[in-house]
């Protein structure tokens, strides 16, 4: 739903999400998708491919400036890779190869105003990951060791759990007690629809890349527009760069 362009407040229980969406339709048997598909950190340079000189170049956190997010799929049947690109600046898709699109990119502004109460239907590709401690307990209950370590889920049953744990209800704040940030809306979980991906790497530069995936769909039912936006602007979990923690909604 299009908005009127305004920059007045909006009441309390209103936020408005505004973005850009593209769609590039790429041959799979083209060699240019090809590699995108074996590799993830080609497929990162892919999308990255659209917004050279938004940024300095060697920007460490360019793609999170520019709030690049990405989500693809691949119907192998048809051999078309269909990219799904978000951004809060317009990408110039000139420079992909004319042989391996399908059909031209698409592009539109998305400007919708979300309501507390609304609902929501969505797809999101997640990384799902927890961090557990990298030490033995410590005599107080803590861990003994520093950074901990990251354990992936591949069962439906893990990623259902990982997923609801970031669900939230009405009068939640929207960051956990554990710290888990919550992304604005609540869901029925055994309504969930939840499929495990194949998991996609990299052997160049970083050799040793392993990401988990799972698809997640379902309705929403916004509890906190403010968070759901943040959420839909930012992702959610890990490996955003490598096309994860996208949320689609309509």
């Amino acid at each position: 739903m299009n908005n009127p362009r305004s920059t007045e407040p909006l009441p309390a229980g209103r936020a408005r999400f505004v973005t850009t969406h593209t769609l590039i339709t790429l041959d799979a048997r083209h060699p240019f998708t090809a590699k995108s598909l074996i590799d993830a950190q080609d497929m990162h340079r892919t999308v990255m491919s659209g917004f050279r000189g938004w940024v300095e170049d060697g920007s460490r956190d360019a793609r999170a400036q520019m709030k690049v997010l990405s989500s693809w799929t691949v119907d192998l049947r048809s051999a078309r890779l269909s990219l799904v690109v978000q951004s809060a600046v317009p990408g110039d898709w000139s420079g992909l190869p004319r042989a391996a699109l399908v059909e031209p990119p698409h592009s539109l502004v998305v400007d919708r105003t979300f309501r507390t109460g609304d609902r929501l239907d969505f797809r999101t590709v997640v990384n799902p990951v927890s961090s557990r401690p990298a030490g033995p307990p410590a005599s107080g209950g803590g861990s003994t060791g520093g950074r901990g370590v990251r354990v992936s889920h591949t069962r439906p049953d893990h990623v259902k759990t990982w997923f609801a744990r970031r669900l939230q209800s009405a009068g939640e704040p929207p960051v956990a007690p554990d710290g888990v940030v919550r992304f604005g809306a609540d869901a029925d979980t055994e309504r969930l629809a939840l499929r495990i991906l194949p998991k996609v790497s990299s052997q160049g530069p970083h050799k040793g890349l392993l990401i988990t995936r799972a698809e997640v769909r379902g309705t929403l039912t916004v509890t906190d527009p403010q968070a759901l936006t943040a959420a839909l602007t930012q992702g959610v979990g890990h490996a955003r760069a490598y096309s994860c923690g996208l949320i689609l909604v309509r």
